[in-house]
């Protein structure tokens, strides 16, 4: 039950006096109507509530989002006592120096985009968990009953040691991430978050090396450039000349928030645009660019052409190869290679067909791309002969099986044209630009301790089959212990900050698994899917109910405070409370008394569980004295950081990703100290069977043909659909689904080639039906000339909602997704086939259908 608040009392009562003055006039007239009389019509002056409250009857706080939408920008939250009426944005007078209106390309507004904006309804929600709770029913029924924290901690806390003392040392699988719960002390993920530090300080954790984003990617960019910050700041857009956008639809997951602004001042400024993208997007549409529909997980192939072009048209910046390339051609090639096991192969040589005697021509990659060879041509010669010119190879297409292969192919057409270093060019990959302070709570030896470490979306496969499974198909990490290559025997897991079980692939493998767990706690703001198959619900608080300060995500060069801007509703707590009481029960439990506790959260007693304020501040003003004025150079002091709630740091030059490697010569950070189309640790690899990879993954970037896709004859005469899963607009991955207000805007769908439709006698609204060997869901058409013929797509992050036969009718695509390792552990997102029929299947929305957005699941007859 929700507790009702104070804006909420205020509506209702204005609703309920208006119905009774409302009644006593219609009885009145009814009367005289019915007496034969005539009634005198006054105009009529009610309303349906009272007004809200002014600007300046409000108390203002600046505050932040907090997910990985693209930005994490300014809310300022207008506040009447305790309760927060409406959200709006920047307008340039909060930071310091600032004034309404000002917003500059030095300092430019952080404008909340549409999700930011529709926060409050999540903070109200029906689906808003205020107090612990435990399951009574089968995980995944929604059945569960309240209980004290004291009754959920105990526990946990007795689960937790009876399974180590059972099971071992990897035994709990962390499943925390960046989602619901990011900030610089209130932190989830799986390398600086709290959640990973209290697992590992209890001995008893098996991490997540892989992350469902962008790990082809993130392996891709440490591989060649030895660095994940491979990015530059979004100002540099407005300097390019031409701009691809290879699977990058910034209209809805921009990366650094005022990406679209600096777009317009290159449109403004001659930059020509291209989108290579089974669908022609928004942001193709905003700015005119010549759309290049591609065949989905070949777009390595088609890179693989345009090298080719540029090779033989001798169009390389062959200067900038032989200065700052490893592995190019055969004169940029170690001395070391001629007797490395992989390393013998350099990449020009590749492409012209020197070893398999199949020059990588356009002609070739139009065969498996589907793009015709003269624009292939064409798009190389535009992107060899423009300078300066921005490849900018998002992550979609990495999320794919070899999705690695994409993003090296990519970084190699950016080598090859001397398009890094320089402003208006551009290296990414990850593209992490400005690099923020971003740890404010304990992080020293005891922190990302594991014993364990396995590819995220392999856990499942793991429970599942143990003890019957491999080092490879698990994605192990190596240690140098006696753990090395142990497969971990995982019997529980903690969701932490993230909804993982709907957003990992194969999701009816992960209900198999979750079934055979001992014990699953799930830390979160709302009920999520994740949430109904636990056996624990803790309620946390959010970000609007802790003290914190927000970090750019992605790009970005400014720190935002967070306040708490109002009281923790019903009994939820912060992640930093709720592990911190557990070390203390843990300690006690086991017989060490207090240092568990004393050791996990050094500058606070057990009384932090009730008086969290005083020490979350100590903690953020240390912070920012010992590392961002100190590291950093930043000279406003915390008090006055506090008062303005935002600090825009001022950048010398635009930060342009190894400009110092280019213009000063510094090493880039890999073994070389050079951009490395040839790895050096993927070619000095002897045995792969002991590596996190498992499997072998070529020295260079090749082309290698996935799983499946449109080109495997066989399998699509079974499902002659490819479907991919992009960002929808109107969600961060799973959060804000329940949000009534986006839901009107935006629906749940499958996208449909007009021409493929017409052939199936589908119309847009018909349900739908999609299914492959791995699932089976129902959602609505959309049909359009804006998809690619033979391909489909749906966006991800729908919160499941199963029939009694296991079919989703709330049309999440990880039902259909296969949770295949690839070796350098990218998630085959976008890799599944499927075939599609019209269907009279129920589909269930959510909010739209069903009045209120989740409760139907706590009480549904199925």
């Amino acid at each position: 039950m929700i507790k009702k608040h104070a804006l909420t009392k205020l509506i209702n009562n204005s609703l309920n006096q208006e119905r009774r003055n409302f009644l006593k006039v219609s009885a009145t007239g009814f009367a005289t109507l019915a007496a034969g009389g005539l009634v005198k019509i006054n105009k009529a002056t009610a309303q349906a509530y009272q007004p809200y409250p002014t600007d300046n009857q409000l108390e203002t706080v600046v505050t932040s989002c907090a997910h990985n939408c693209g930005s994490r920008h300014m809310l300022v939250a207008h506040k009447q006592n305790d309760v927060i009426v409406r959200l709006s944005s920047d307008d340039g007078r909060y930071q310091r120096d600032g004034c309404y209106g000002k917003d500059t390309d030095e300092e430019p507004q952080l404008r909340a985009c549409l999700r930011g904006r529709a926060y409050r309804e999540r903070i109200y929600c029906a689906e808003r968990l205020l107090y612990p709770m435990m399951r009574v029913g089968e995980r995944g029924s929604g059945k569960f009953k309240r209980v004290s924290w004291d009754e959920a901690l105990d526990f946990i806390a007795n689960k937790l040691i009876e399974i180590k003392a059972q099971y071992g040392s990897q035994a709990i699988l962390d499943q925390s991430y960046a989602g619901a719960s990011y900030g610089v002390l209130h932190k989830s993920d799986q390398i600086e978050g709290l959640q990973g530090r209290f697992l590992g300080m209890f001995a008893c954790r098996t991490s997540c090396w892989s992350v469902p984003s962008y790990q082809g990617t993130t392996t891709s960019s440490r591989w060649t450039f030895g660095t994940i910050e491979d990015g530059n700041e979004d100002d540099t857009f407005a300097h390019s000349k031409l701009l691809i956008m290879w699977g990058w639809n910034p209209a809805y997951t921009f990366h650094g928030g005022n990406t679209i602004y600096y777009m317009r001042k290159a449109k403004q400024n001659g930059c020509k645009f291209v989108v290579i993208d089974p669908l022609y997007t928004d942001t193709a549409a905003t700015f005119d660019a010549w759309w290049i529909p591609i065949k989905p997980n070949t777009d390595a192939a088609m890179m693989a052409g345009m090298a080719h072009y540029i090779f033989t048209n001798n169009l390389q910046d062959q200067a900038f190869i032989n200065k700052f390339v490893q592995g190019m051609d055969a004169d940029t090639m170690p001395e070391w290679s001629k007797n490395s096991p992989n390393g013998t192969e350099n990449f020009k040589d590749y492409i012209l067909g020197k070893y398999d005697g199949q020059p990588k021509t356009p002609e070739w990659a139009e065969k498996i791309c589907g793009v015709k060879a003269a624009d292939i041509r064409k798009l190389a010669d535009m992107y060899a002969k423009t300078k300066p010119a921005a490849l900018k190879a998002c992550w979609g297409p990495g999320r794919n099986d070899y999705g690695e292969q994409y993003n090296r192919m990519a970084a190699a057409l950016q080598a090859m044209t001397g398009n890094i270093g320089i402003l208006g060019g551009c290296a990414e990959g990850v593209g992490k630009a400005w690099h923020a302070e971003g740890v404010a709570h304990p992080y020293d030896d005891y922190s990302n301790i594991w014993f364990s470490s396995i590819k995220s979306d392999r856990w499942a496969h793991i429970v599942n089959n143990y003890p019957n499974v491999t080092r490879q198909e698990a994605g192990l990490w190596p240690r140098d212990d006696n753990l090395d290559g142990v497969i971990p025997n995982i019997r529980g897991i903690f969701y932490q900050g993230s909804n993982w079980f709907n957003q990992l692939t194969n999701i009816n493998a992960e209900i198999e698994a979750i079934n055979k767990l001992d014990l699953v706690v799930c830390l979160d703001q709302t009920i999520t899917t994740s949430g109904l198959y636990s056996d624990v619900l803790l309620p946390i608080c959010t970000h609007f109910e802790r003290h914190d300060v927000a970090l750019p995500w992605y790009k970005g060069h400014y720190y935002i405070h967070r306040p708490k801007v109002i009281e923790p509703l019903g009994e939820s707590k912060s992640d930093f409370q709720v592990f911190t009481e557990l070390a203390y029960r843990l300690g006690n439990m086991t017989g060490i008394g207090d240092k568990f506790g004393q050791a996990y959260n050094p500058k606070a007693t057990r009384d932090y569980w009730n008086k969290p304020d005083p020490v979350d501040e100590e903690y953020l003003r240390t912070w920012w004295e010992e590392r961002v004025m100190h590291h950093q150079h930043v000279e406003m002091p915390w008090t006055e950081f506090k008062k303005h709630g935002v600090y825009k740091v001022k950048l010398e030059r635009p930060h342009i990703a190894f400009q110092d490697q280019v213009e000063l010569g510094l090493p880039f950070q890999t073994p070389s100290g050079k951009i490395e189309i040839l790895c050096d640790e993927l070619a000095r690899i002897n045995d792969w069977t002991k590596t996190r990879y498992g499997y072998h993954i070529p020295s260079i970037p090749k082309w290698i043909e996935p799983f499946e896709s449109l080109n495997h004859p066989t399998k699509t005469e079974k499902y002659p659909f490819h479907l991919i899963t992009p960002h929808p607009r109107h969600r961060t991955h799973s959060i804000f689904n329940n949000s009534a207000i986006l839901r009107e805007t935006y629906d749940q769908e499958i996208t449909i080639n007009a021409g493929d439709a017409k052939k199936l006698g589908i119309s847009t609204g018909d349900k739908i039906e999609v299914w492959n060997d791995r699932g089976r869901l129902v959602v609505p058409a959309y049909v359009t000339q804006r998809c690619l013929p033979g391909v489909v797509a749906i966006p991800e992050g729908a919160w499941i909602d199963l029939d009694s036969k296991g079919i989703d009718r709330a049309g999440n695509p990880n039902m259909l997704s296969a949770d295949t390792p690839s070796p350098a552990g990218s998630f085959a997102y976008n890799t599944i086939l499927v075939n599609i029929r019209k269907t009279t299947l129920q589909h269930r929305a959510g909010w739209d259908e069903t009045s209120i957005s989740r409760t139907h699941v706590f009480g549904r007859d199925i």
